[in-house]
């Protein structure tokens, strides 16, 4: 098979490319062999290619077994004027990943340790580990998370506890917990047991914490190698055979020997170190220790500089241990000393993520006293901090009503009001400002600009909150509605126009009703000077494009909720390609994910394709892509970050095994039917309820989510609390009250449910439902979906036709559905908010529609158990125990994990004449509208289960496709998500 030169040259191209692959990926070790042992060198690797350009290609093309010298000859002159391809740089940065990587980039921001899964750190979490009350901890943990801990800290050293045992047993817990699961962990402990019991554990790139010279070199040789081999970086102690270092000059020698020995005697790469170079307590009466923040403090650039490419960490809360069982003053202490120890070049540290004031929100007076013992600058400070810290116990802060801002001059005043989302004043001082410029579009690019700009940089660095920035954007769009009609009638005179940031036409998807994550990034982008067309809810490709070639626009902005989205998103994608578009396109919605957006839209349009996760990332995002410098490589980047995503989620999917339908049946959920407590309603059939006290409602509502929904992590009612969130929290949360109450009182809203409960049996996956307990009469059939993916012999294998008795049982079992709303008003209201400019109260309407409605479903479910069905007649169950789902039964919803297919919500409001009943309807992608609602079933066996049916192969497609007299190409387009081939 002789080939020319000009055909061989991409052969050759390609081995050369392979050739600098190797040898870039093993610059130390060469070429693993079949045991995964390194055994060749670069020089023998490049020997070896050499002797293989040399002696002729083997097998490079379909079964060639070598060419003629000539042809040698012949290649050699064609690329003998061909440079080799150049090893790009690549700069170091320290990496740690769980599931997801955590990667230190220049410029980071500051990485949070969460420190509350700790023994030694947290009461609360010793206690609940010392009861045996796992489940409880794993809570905690993910409280870290959502409160915004990049890693968390894990211990167990504690001498009630087997330590080995409880790092296991909780690590391979949170390893089970996806939120959890996706960040480092910090295995700490003073025991090399525990730390390498929890190495093994851990998936990802974890951090030992800690190693230290305290029991000298050799044994720290030992526990370096032993962490390098487990792959994890380490953080090293400033402790060596003499001692805890206390000053910098220790700090820096103890790090320095250390760092020598880690580098050039075990193999560490430097991005793998992080030094802790000791927080120790001041204010503890001994002067020699009134300098050990100062010493901290002052170490951490020197060793930066002198140790190139490690990383500084510390414990926080150990500096201000003297004020223990004062928290406002602790807390204090730890935004302070963090707030100048990250100036100073701290890269990370053990914090409680959810408990740090903002630096610029401590009390003047408690921070002049903290800062005078943190700094020592003075004799007696720690005596006076101490008579101080009583004044303060219980609250640190001191709420007084201030208008000194009014006297200052009128942009200043502008720039107060928009941060702090005053609106009182705005359309005076608008007007004030309007006079000192000569045209008013100027009012807009310079005071009103400069103060939005504020609220993005605190945004952007976490010191302003998703609920601060929609009330600035309240005062901002008070001020352009003042400033409109000016600026109308100057540009009408002059012919002049002005040009926003970037345009940016938004919708949510056809099909789909959901708008409030699309409100909230486009609020919050309008903040930023970018213009939004906001196209609503519902919306065709055909207008979305259209609209974006009309305007002009720059970018495109896709949202949605419910699953069918994803296929309409992939739609819209494929029609820009169609038109030959090349707008950047944005995707977001509860259900996208960058998984999503990788495998299903990038594939099928060529211009960039960006996954936004949730507002507080879009300005970045936005800002990159209508950078003229950035634009290019950030959309590069993206397209190689989703092509090895694909690459990974197709290796994923090829190694997931999938059980043939019939063993996934084999391994179904078994019931001993005969035992199980089956109880007939008291009445069968439909019943609707019109009349609905939204107060008895307001009762149940679960307001941790909604406090998610302003982006605001953390759980109800300890947010309220939380020192860095707490004032803006309890802000938000009466602003919630107040508006909750006003709705109450006028009836603003109203909620309406219908529910069934019939006779049923299972049959096979489906579920047959009678209008009798003699089951004469049938009324429809429900499909259920059953788990695949192999779970293990004794796990089974669930479907929701599980827990209803068989037919061949004999028996007559029950099963009900309900769907309920309480938006009827809801677009109404919001309509009138967004005439005052006022998306702060147009949104709080629709997520306090949405908690009632979840509180409905929670009520609704609770009376059905005791009185409709009456099952559980004897429950008493409090608001939190409801919450935390504590009853008997389930109400698993069409659409989500245990029944993934919408499709089944269109027989459920058959079933019960939803529309007709409460006026609820469905969009043609199953979507209900309003969109304050909830629809479901309700099982009531007693081992009734939530589950997530997961990834199904195409086996149980085509039966699914029969049972439901589909079309299989049409049950694959519903059950998209869940294909497992």
């Amino acid at each position: 098979c002789a080939l020319g030169a000009q055909e061989m040259r991409p052969y050759l191209e390609r081995l050369s490319t392979v050739a600098n692959t190797l040898i870039s990926c093993y610059p130390n070790a060469g070429l693993p062999n079949e045991f995964g042992e390194y055994d060749q060198t670069p020089d023998e690797i490049a020997a070896f290619l050499q002797d293989f350009a040399g002696s002729g290609f083997v097998n490079i093309v379909g079964g060639c077994c070598g060419t003629m010298p000539e042809h040698i000859r012949a290649i050699a002159d064609a690329v003998a004027q061909i440079a080799p391809r150049t090893i790009p740089e690549i700069e170091p940065r320290a990496t740690y990943s769980g599931l997801e990587p955590l990667t230190v980039t220049p410029g980071a921001s500051f990485i949070n340790i969460g420190e509350r899964t700790n023994v030694t750190g947290s009461a609360k979490f010793r206690r609940l580990i010392l009861e045996d009350d796992y489940d409880e901890g794993v809570r905690i943990a993910a409280e870290q998370v959502e409160n915004g801990a990049q890693m968390i800290d894990v211990n167990f050293d504690d001498g009630m506890l087997d330590g080995e045992a409880a790092m296991t047993r909780f690590l391979n817990l949170i390893g089970s917990e996806p939120d959890i699961a996706r960040v480092p962990v910090v295995i700490d402990s003073s025991r090399w047991s525990i730390i390498e019991a929890g190495l093994k554990c851990v998936q990802g790139k974890a951090v030992v914490n800690s190693i230290s010279m305290k029991e000298g070199e050799d044994a720290f040789r030992e526990q370096a190698r032993k962490v390098l081999r487990y792959g994890a970086a380490v953080i090293v102690m400033a402790f060596d055979e003499q001692g805890q270092a206390d000053t910098a000059e220790r700090k820096v020698e103890i790090c320095t020997r250390a760092y020598n020995i880690l580098t050039q005697e075990v193999g560490f790469v430097p991005e793998d170190i992080i030094f802790d170079p000791n927080i120790l307590t001041v204010a503890t009466g001994m002067d020699e220790h009134n300098d050990y923040a100062i010493h901290f403090i002052d170490a951490i650039p020197i060793i930066k500089k002198n140790l190139p490419g490690c990383k500084v960490s510390g414990g926080v809360s150990n500096i201000s241990f003297s004020f223990r069982g004062n928290n406002p003053v602790r807390e204090a202490f730890h935004s302070a000393f963090l707030y100048h120890a990250i100036q100073a070049g701290l890269d990370m540290a053990i914090v409680n993520a959810g408990q740090l004031p903002v630096y610029e929100d401590i009390p003047k007076d408690l921070l002049e006293h903290v800062e005078d013992v943190l700094f020592n600058r003075r004799e007696d400070a720690t005596e006076r901090m101490v008579n101080f810290a009583e004044t303060v116990k219980g609250t640190g802060k001191k709420k007084t009503e201030d208008l000194a801002w009014r006297s200052k001059p009128v942009t200043e005043r502008i720039s107060y009001a928009l941060v702090r989302g005053i609106t009182d004043f705005i359309e005076d001082d608008t007007e004030e400002a309007r006079q000192q410029f000569p045209e008013p579009i100027e009012v807009i690019e310079g005071p009103l600009m400069d103060g939005m700009n504020i609220v993005g940089d605190l945004f952007g660095e976490g010191k302003m909150f998703l609920p601060q920035v929609v009330k600035s954007a309240r005062v901002m769009k008070r001020a352009v509605a003042y400033l409109l009609p000016y600026i109308e009638a100057a540009k009408a005179k002059s012919g002049d126009t002005s040009r926003s940031a970037g345009k940016i036409v938004m919708a949510t998807v056809k099909g789909d009703v959901h708008d409030i994550g699309k409100n909230i990034v486009g609020v919050v982008l309008a903040c930023n000077n970018y213009e939004i067309i906001d196209l609503g809810v519902m919306t065709p490709a055909e207008k979305i494009l259209q609209t974006a070639i009309e305007q002009d626009a720059d970018i495109i902005g896709l949202s949605g909720l419910i699953t069918p989205s994803l296929d309409e998103m992939v739609h819209v994608a494929k029609e820009m390609t169609r038109l030959g578009m090349t707008k950047p396109l944005m995707i977001g919605g509860a259900t996208t994910s960058r998984i999503h957006a990788a495998v299903k839209i990038d594939p099928v349009y060529d211009g960039p394709v960006i996954h936004v996760q949730d507002a507080s990332r879009s300005v970045g995002v936005v800002e990159k892509l209508m950078s003229s410098h950035a634009r290019t490589a950030y959309a590069s980047d993206m397209k190689d970050e989703y092509a090895r995503l694909r690459t990974h989620h197709q290796n994923n999917t090829s190694n997931r095994r999938i059980l043939d339908l019939a063993e996934a049946r084999e391994r179904r959920f078994q019931s001993e039917w005969d035992a199980v407590d089956i109880v007939r309603p008291s009445q069968l059939g439909v019943q609707a309820i019109h009349q609905i006290n939204l107060g008895t409602l307001a009762e149940k509502i679960d307001w941790t989510p909604f406090f998610h929904a302003w982006e605001m992590r953390g759980a109800y009612p300890a947010i309220l609390n939380d020192p860095n969130k707490g004032t803006e929290a309890r802000k938000l949360f009466a602003d919630a009250q107040n508006m909750l109450e006003d709705i109450i009182r006028t009836g603003k809203l109203e909620a309406r449910a219908v529910f069934g409960l019939f006779a049923a049996q299972s049959d096979g996956d489906d579920v047959n439902i009678y209008a009798d307990a003699e089951r004469q009469n049938a009324l429809t059939r429900f499909h259920m979906l059953r788990q695949q993916s192999d779970r293990g012999e004794k796990r089974p294998h669930y479907s929701l036709a599980d827990f209803v008795a068989p037919a061949q049982s004999g028996i007559t079992d029950y099963m009900g559905g309900f769907a309920l709303t309480t938006g009827i008003g809801v677009d109404e209201l919001t309509a009138h908010y967004e005439r005052s400019y006022d998306d702060y109260n147009a949104i709080m309407v629709k997520v306090l529609a949405d908690r009632l409605a979840e509180a409905l479903a929670e009520y609704l479910h609770e009376e059905v158990r005791k009185h409709y069905w009456g099952y559980a007649s004897d429950e008493e169950l409090s608001n939190e125990e409801l919450i935390r789902e504590k009853y008997r039964g389930i109400r698993p919803a069409p659409g989500y994990p245990a029944c993934p297919d919408h499709t089944e919500k269109g027989l459920l409001f058959d079933l019960l004449q939803v529309e007709k009943n409460i006026d609820l309807q469905l969009t043609e992608h199953f979507a209900m509208t309003p969109t304050a609602a909830v629809s479901g079933f309700y099982f009531a066996h007693p081992q009734s289960t939530y589950f997530s049916v997961g990834k199904i192969g195409r086996d149980q497609v085509e039966d699914y496709a029969v049972r439901k007299g589909l079309a299989f190409e049409e049950a694959e387009r519903w059950l998209q998500p869940n294909l497992g081939y």
